[in-house]
Order: C-alpha cells, then structure tokens, then sequence
C-alpha cells in the first residue's frame, strides 16, 4: 500500500521537505541570534544613555579607539574651543531637511583634544554653498554628551571620498581628521548635549538614538520559519493521507468489482 511513497514523484517531494525543514531551522535560529544581539544592543544603549555622565578620561584617551560597550556612554569633558580647525559633515539630514553636523576640535590640555559635535545646521543654497554656523564659544567650557567611536566606511554605511569643499568632511574619522592637527586626538568624538556656560546660539542639537524595539521583529520572523517547519511537515502527511485514501477507495471499488468511471470521449 505504501509502495507509491518510492516513486519519482514523490522521493523529490520526499527531497524538497527533507531540506527545506533544517533551512528553516537555519534561518529561524539565526533570527533568534539577531533578536538576542539587538536586544542587548538596545539594553546596552539604553543603559549608558540613563547613566550618569562621567569625565571623559575614564573611558577614553588620545589615540585608543572606544570600546564598542562604551558607545551612547554620557561624558564630560573641558577645555577651549580650537574654532580655527573646525569642520563640517557632510550628508547629515535631519528632521527631513538636508543638513551638516558642526565638528569643532576641543583642545582639553596636555596636547590632546577630542572632537566635538557641536550639532546640526541646514544645508546651504547649492551643494557647494557653506552652511551658515553658529561660532563655537570662546574661553573654557565644559561639555556633555554622548561618546561615539570614530566612524568607518564599515561601521557607518557612508563611502568617503576626496575632493570636497575645504573644511568639510564626510565621516567624523578621529584618526584621519587628526592628522591635520596640532595635538592628538581621542580615538572617537563627543555628540554634545549640554554646554556650560550656555552660548548665545548654538546648532540644533542631535536627538538620542532610535533604540527601537530591540529586535522584536526578528523574534517574530524566528517564530515564523518554524512555524513554516510544522507547515511543510503537515502538508507533507495531508498529500501522503490523502494519496493513501484515493488508493483504498480504488482497491475497494475493484475488489468489490465496481469498474472505473470513465470520462466520456468528446
């Protein structure tokens, strides 16, 4: 009775199931894996954008790169604006509206500074056209913010390239842009958030993060494709049960020496 399950037809249905069940079990898993990783991510983030800020120097210094763990950590860190050798970013928008972000090197003693980002202005009228920016504060000022390692092509999505307009850049890269000069920088840069004393004007700050939902919808499509594993494994019994009861009714009908409807010839 079971001997059809060993014809063509359905040792490549037997084929197909066999593995499409351990891909889904692949791709479920490794939706699991990534709502884990962005779930802790977004705790992780979280966590150090709640904290209390601390001094800068506990968490990094010239030339060592930020640890990923420290990244969104809130610091603190003083010293004097070096306006002479600030920048703008390039292919920044906010808010909907093209923009820059105001990159301003703060000098904090000892032939080190740290890059800061001052905040964000609108774009210019042309491509070429500078954007109108606030000046940074003269004379010593203590900044807050949030500590971000220095950007990559890798780690950014954003593709460098050379010849922009003088004075502006496309990644906030600590260890190139230090290059150019006076003092060493620390291996990553400072989103401000709050400046004491408080300017005149300032660039429009940088909003928080998007945690987002911590990998929900990875759990979802985890719980997805398995359920597709229970999908395929009970399509596979319906078409076996229902083979298996058309060919009972037909033995029945010729042992019982019913013949065969026939479809009547056009």
């Amino acid at each position: 009775m079971y001997r059809f399950l060993l014809t063509p037809r359905w040792l490549a249905l037997h084929v197909v199931v066999l593995l499409v069940i351990p891909a889904f079990v692949f791709l479920g898993r490794w939706q699991f894996g990534r709502f884990e990783e962005r779930s802790a991510n977004s705790e992780r983030v979280t966590a150090n954008i709640e904290a209390a800020p601390v001094p800068l120097e506990r968490l990094a210094s010239a030339g060592r790169p930020v640890e990923e763990g420290d990244r969104f950590r809130r610091v603190t860190v003083a010293g004097t604006y070096d306006a002479a050798h600030e920048l703008v970013v390039r292919r920044r928008p906010q808010e909907g509206r093209n923009g820059y972000y105001v990159l301003t090197p703060l000098v904090t003693g000892g032939g080190t500074g740290v890059l800061v980002n001052r905040g964000w202005v609108p774009a210019g009228a042309t491509a070429d056209a500078a954007p109108e920016v606030p000046a940074a504060p003269t004379g010593q000022v203590t900044v807050t913010g949030r500590l971000r390692p220095s950007e990559t092509e890798e780690n950014s999505g954003i593709t460098d390239r050379p010849g922009l307009p003088a004075g502006q850049v496309l990644l906030i890269d600590a260890g190139k842009i230090g290059q150019g000069l006076p003092y060493r920088l620390v291996g990553g840069y400072v989103e401000l958030t709050e400046q004491q004393p408080k300017p005149a004007s300032a660039p429009a700050p940088v909003p928080e993060p998007d945690v987002g939902a911590g990998g929900g919808l990875n759990l979802a499509y985890g719980v997805q494709w398995w359920l597709f594993i229970g999908i395929a494994v009970g399509g596979w019994i319906l078409l076996i049960r229902r083979e298996l009861a058309e060919r009972k009714t037909q033995e029945a009908k010729e042992t019982a020496g019913v013949p065969e409807a026939k479809t009547p010839a056009n």
